[in-house]
C-alpha cells in the first residue's frame, strides 16, 4: 500500500508522531511503499486522519 502525509503532525498527540514516524512519514508529502498486513492497518488507523491511503 502507498501512504501519503497530506496534513501537519504539529498539534497531535506524541504516539501519532510516533507512528508517522515509523512508517517513514515525517514532512508533508511524503509517500512511503508499506506491506499489506495487520501491523500496517494497525498503525494506518492510528493516523488516517492525517494521511491518503492507496491501495496497489
Amino acid at each position: 500500500m502507498k501512504i501519503t502525509l497530506v496534513k501537519s503532525l504539529i498539534g497531535s498527540k506524541q504516539d501519532q508522531i510516533a507512528t508517522a514516524h515509523a512508517l517513514g512519514l515525517r514532512k508533508i508529502g511524503d509517500t512511503t511503499e508499506q506491506p499489506d498486513n495487520p501491523a500496517t492497518r494497525g498503525k494506518v488507523n492510528k493516523i488516517i486522519h492525517l494521511i491518503v491511503v492507496e491501495e496497489n
